[in-house]
């Protein structure tokens, strides 16, 4: 292990991670630059029970892209886009989803689906399932991908697919990756619009906002749907919503606002047109915000629970009046928008019942050091929510045990097991999730 980087500085970047939460130094870092290194650590670190984490973007929330004691690796040299051929893409898996894009876009294509935020590694996305605003129509960013490469936890170096070594396949994709390092994944892509219009619907109260959402989701009559809670200036603790819905379009011939927003109950709305490559990037300004001012270094309890639909209410409710989460009416963040079950087909992304759930996204940010008791208020919301149907987006600062684990796959736990234990028979992989136990 010759390439090994045990610089004091580089055990310190790679001990962080987004949420700041969670420091685990490792004994060093590799920057593999082929699947074949790959799969020379992997093969060194299992007999020896020496813990490897995959990191490219280093946006986990919880210490899961770390490898305490162990060997993380930094993807940064496995990044390359292309080439584009067809509907598909080949991406290496150290990518950025704006890497992605920006490769894609000159074709006048794009992913189905993307998350909000392009500066999460390709693999690290791939592995949780990702969310979007098109998850409404086109389900998981991770169910666009056609074709895999991986090393496992046993060293094996293999090339999988729905078709051929399946099991594998879909034990890897929403897998939290307990079972391979994705080198390199095949994407299905879409056509990409030049231009979008997008409308922001305005709602004073929640039983309203689900309901529209709600037909939203299904009609499908937007090509990108999501929504937030917004506290009001009153004393009173209140919250008002707001339907984010954009449509594509060309300049010639613009939506029809009328048809488009026909049968909703918002009481104001205000709409923009913009480039489709600016709308997809429109997390990049307020990144460069936080950058510019170092809260973007700043610990991020963030929550993401999925909610049933018919509980959805009294769980936002419930979770909004907590104190626990007062500080979201000072500058946190409140995402909450549908998804429909049936377009999420990734097997081991698990979901709550029924046709229509909803996404509920707490993002929050804190001072440095004052991020247990938010901690803390995570699980208890969790917990509060999980009683009422939910299940947990598992991109998460959220403490969870083994059989908090064992809960959250329900049925499909047996499933992954029986493919830890071929492919990954050591259990070096994926260590900063616990779903084993402790890392």
């Amino acid at each position: 292990m010759e390439l090994l980087d045990t610089r004091p500085e580089t055990l310190r970047a790679a001990a962080e991670d987004f949420g700041h939460l969670v420091s685990a130094p490792p004994l060093g870092v590799l920057r593999p630059r082929s699947a074949a290194e790959v799969r020379d650590v992997l093969a060194y670190a299992g007999p020896r029970g020496i813990p490897v984490a995959a990191r490219a973007g280093g946006h986990s929330m919880y210490g899961q892209g770390q490898a305490r004691g162990g060997i993380v690796l930094d993807l940064c040299e496995l990044s390359a886009v292309g080439p584009v051929a067809g509907d598909r893409v080949e991406v290496r898996a150290g990518a950025l989803w704006r890497d992605v894009l920006a490769a894609t876009l000159p074709y006048g294509l794009a992913p189905p689906v993307l998350t909000d935020y392009l500066g999460a590694g390709v693999g690290g996305v791939l592995s949780v399932g990702g969310l979007g605003g098109a998850s409404h129509r086109h389900g998981l960013v991770a169910d666009s991908v056609l074709e895999l490469e991986v090393v496992t936890g046993a060293g094996e170096h293999l090339v999988c697919s729905p078709e051929h070594h399946g099991a594998l396949f879909h034990a890897v994709l929403a897998g939290l990756g307990q079972v391979a390092v994705i080198v390199r994944a095949t994407l299905r892509l879409s056509p990409a619009p030049a231009l979008v219009r997008r409308y922001c619907l305005y709602y004073p109260g929640l039983d309203a906002y689900l309901a529209d959402q709600h037909l939203l989701a299904t009609d499908r009559r937007f090509d990108h749907l999501e929504g937030q809670a917004r506290p009001t200036e009153d004393t009173a603790g209140d919250w008002t919503y707001m339907v984010e819905a954009v449509t594509a379009h060309r300049g010639t011939t613009p939506p029809d606002d009328g048809t488009l927003l026909g049968g909703l109950s918002f009481t104001a709305s205000e709409s923009t047109d913009l480039a489709y490559a600016e709308f997809a990037n429109r997390v990049a300004t307020d990144e460069e915000i936080l950058r510019a001012t170092g809260e973007w270094l700043y610990p991020h309890p963030w929550l993401n629970l999925l909610l049933p639909e018919d509980t959805a209410a009294s769980v936002v409710t419930g979770i909004l009046a907590d104190p626990g989460f007062r500080d979201l009416r000072a500058g946190g963040l409140v995402l909450l928008y549908p998804l429909l079950t049936r377009t999420l087909r990734a097997p081991l992304f698990r979901h709550p019942r029924g046709e229509v759930v909803h996404l509920l996204a707490l993002l929050r940010t804190a001072a440095p050091g004052a991020a247990d008791p938010m901690v803390a208020a995570n699980r208890t919301a969790y917990e509060y929510a999980r009683a009422k149907g939910a299940i947990a987006y598992p991109a998460n600062a959220l403490p969870m045990s083994p059989g908090d684990w064992r809960e959250h796959y329900g049925s499909r736990w047996s499933t992954l097991a029986e493919a830890k234990s071929v492919h990954d028979p050591h259990g070096i992989l994926g260590r900063g999730h616990g779903l084993w136990g402790p890392s």
